[in-house]
């Protein structure tokens, strides 16, 4: 949860660096609450409003989160624009978000490790 936090409290912080654990654990906690809301949903049979309003509050540091850890492998915030090819965009995304951090500092900022 201090993972999900400290990507909440940079809300659309788009420049530095973020760790694989950052990103990810930031999409497992995604997951983890959209599954959650999708089953009160249903459950008080109210539709998919909530979800919507979720994913809109949590638009900006998705982003934001992606774009840091784009540039903690080196690459600029530029690559997330791949994604909106359907399929290939999403698995080099993938690709990308799992590589390693480049070793020292880099144009983007010091090392978070």
């Amino acid at each position: 949860m201090e993972w999900y936090l400290k990507v909440l409290k940079n809300y659309a912080v788009f420049n530095g660096r973020a760790r694989r654990t950052e990103y990810w654990m930031f999409f497992l906690f995604n997951v983890i609450i959209s599954i959650i809301l999708s089953i009160l949903q249903s459950i008080a049979n109210i539709g998919e409003v909530l979800t919507i309003i979720y994913s809109i509050l949590t638009l900006l540091p998705s982003l934001a989160v992606g774009a840091r850890r784009l540039h903690d492998s080196g690459k600029s915030a530029w690559w997330l624009l791949i994604g909106l090819i359907p399929f290939l965009g999403g698995i080099i995304l993938l690709i990308f978000f799992c590589l390693d951090s480049e070793e020292g500092d880099n144009r983007f900022g010091a090392n978070p490790k």
